[in-house]
């Protein structure tokens, strides 16, 4: 078990940039958006090697619980490890909980991170990748891998590679984080070829982690180890302590540790990625016809141009129209130009903070 890699899948994001087909309770890595299986299927069957990787571990929101077993158990995962969050707690307070998880099982494990809503077409160009990263990983190092840029992306953090850490790995120091740029700054990154996409994908010596998240963030360290240790059992999941894990901040990992270590490594990834963050993302990968439109379900495009256009309830039309995005369920309908597609959950929040009003006005006439 020295030095075992545990693949941790992390799926409590809720997918708001893909609504109305992606919610709460269906969030977009539960649903069948491109190639074989839900993008939750794909990211667990990447890791299902035994040969480089120890028994999966998954970690949802409550509510994630029942797609969730009947998804794994279809790939033949159902053994895998189900830690349920009982409220969003963003990504470092699921780390905590991953690390304490891997250490007590192995002192010198290494823990890979991934986010189960990206696309990674190249299996074994992935598992390449990992081995590679285990280099750098077992030096003690908060290894992260890098995208190279194909495009002047607006909507990824940034990477700037520092000096090679061996000579005998690709990975290097981190020289600085970049939040999201404009498109001139990323124009620039991408042409200096010194800058990497922030995939959010971690290998993480499990010690090493816990030290530095001990160090930059104790009450949150303390707070998951409270909610691991007082966890019950549900069914075979492990069910986090509300209490204990609703005083975890919510806070990402990237501010939470890798911004403030110097122990922290980049290794640029050898295969294609996506983070299907967005409908523009998800045409870009899409089977497109000569148009350039990429269309499912009962839909009928004319005279329309670099569309993506989906129903999963009545038949929609398009005329005339190009660089739209038009999403029909039975519920509800989104048209956005494909350059407002970041703004989607804008709509989502709205629509939140009026149910929550709503629910207010209720009580308040109770």
């Amino acid at each position: 078990m020295s030095e075992a890699i545990f693949p941790i899948l992390m799926s409590g994001g809720g997918g708001s940039r893909l609504w109305p087909l992606s919610r709460g309770e269906a969030p977009k890595q539960l649903l069948r958006l491109v190639g074989e299986g839900t993008l939750l299927q794909q990211t667990a069957l990447r890791a299902l090697d035994t040969s480089l990787f120890e028994p999966l571990t998954v970690i949802a929101g409550e509510k994630q619980r029942e797609p969730l077993v009947k998804q794994l158990a279809e790939i033949g995962a159902g053994e895998a490890t189900i830690v349920l969050e009982p409220m969003a707690r963003n990504t470092a307070a699921a780390a905590a909980v991953a690390a304490l998880l891997v250490q007590a099982q192995s002192p010198d494990g290494l823990l890979l991170l991934m986010p189960a809503d990206h696309l990674i077409a190249d299996a074994e160009a992935f598992r390449r990748t990992v081995r590679a990263a285990a280099k750098t990983a077992r030096d003690g190092y908060l290894t992260l891998f890098g995208i190279k840029p194909d495009s002047p992306a607006t909507g990824y953090g940034y990477i700037r590679g520092g000096a090679r850490l061996r000579p005998d790995a690709p990975a290097r120091a981190v020289a600085a984080f970049v939040e999201k740029p404009d498109r001139e700054t990323a124009v620039a990154y991408m042409e200096s070829g010194e800058y990497l996409w922030n995939s959010g994908i971690f290998l993480l010596p499990a010690a090493a982690f816990l030290a530095e998240l001990k160090a930059f963030e104790p009450d949150l360290l303390s707070a998951a180890a409270e909610a691991l240790q007082r966890a019950t059992r549900d069914r075979g999941a492990l069910r986090l302590d509300p209490e204990a894990f609703a005083r975890c901040r919510s806070v990402a990992i990237d501010y939470a540790v890798m911004e403030r270590t110097e122990k922290a490594a980049v290794i640029p990834a050898d295969f294609s990625w996506t983070d299907v963050g967005s409908w523009s993302a998800l045409w870009s990968i899409a089977e497109r016809d000569e148009a350039e439109n990429a269309t499912v379900g009962d839909v009928l495009t004319w005279a329309t141009r670099s569309s993506y256009v989906r129903s999963d309830g009545p038949l929609v039309a398009t005329l005339g129209v190009e660089d739209l995005v038009v999403v029909a369920t039975k519920d509800a309908v989104l048209v956005a130009r494909k350059d407002h597609d970041q703004d989607v959950r804008k709509i989502v929040d709205f629509l939140h903070e009026s149910q929550a009003q709503a629910k207010k006005d209720r009580d308040t006439v109770a």
